[in-house]
């Protein structure tokens, strides 16, 4: 669940205002989506197929085409046009961006259907996670999620945190300079 880090750092960073709770949960959505792909163990596609895990469906032109497609929804998001685009662009390819992070896997076909070849990145600091819920119950998946934690969900919600209370401030300063103008 490490994925919906980056849609809920920003959405704690930007507040409602500039993204609507229905927006923040489709970003929630388009942060997990791109692990859909598992289906395809069970439809006997290889892991490395540009049809497999971590392949099309991490690409950047389906994140950018499914982000897109999204906006045509933008009356029922209750937000700009560019808003719903940016964050659900953001929340959708961040997930390969983690996962080409991690340590293993064969990587990310950030370039499907253009090229077919994988990549990772030179910092990988997030420990590959075992895949099904039940492997999270080992001392593999401890591990997973303290390299998660110290790596994604700490940095993240520490930015955005100290957004938060910055834009608050921000707002207070305002606030009290607008009201002291009229004493």
């Amino acid at each position: 669940m490490t994925h919906t880090a980056v849609p809920i750092s920003f959405w704690i960073a930007f507040g409602n205002k500039l993204v609507p709770f229905r927006l923040f949960l489709a970003g929630i959505v388009f942060s997990i989506l791109p692990d859909a792909d598992v289906i395809a163990f069970k439809l006997g596609i290889p892991y490395e197929s540009e049809w497999g895990h971590r392949g099309f469906s991490h690409s950047i032109l389906f994140g950018f085409s499914l982000s897109i497609l999204a906006c045509v929804l933008t009356g029922w998001f209750r937000a700009r046009i560019e808003i719903v685009l940016l964050y659900l662009f953001v929340s959708i390819l961040s997930h390969g961006v983690l996962d080409a992070m991690t340590n293993g896997g064969l990587g990310v076909g950030f370039l499907i259907p253009y090229s077919s070849e994988r990549f990772f990145f030179e910092l990988r600091p997030i420990r590959v996670s075992p895949i099904g819920i039940k492997n999270f119950l080992t001392e593999r998946g401890i591990a997973v999620l303290k390299s998660e934690w110290s790596a994604v969900w700490i940095p993240l919600l520490s930015v955005s945190a100290s957004l938060f209370l910055l834009r608050n401030l921000i707002r207070r300063v305002i606030g009290a300079s607008r009201g002291g103008d009229k004493n």
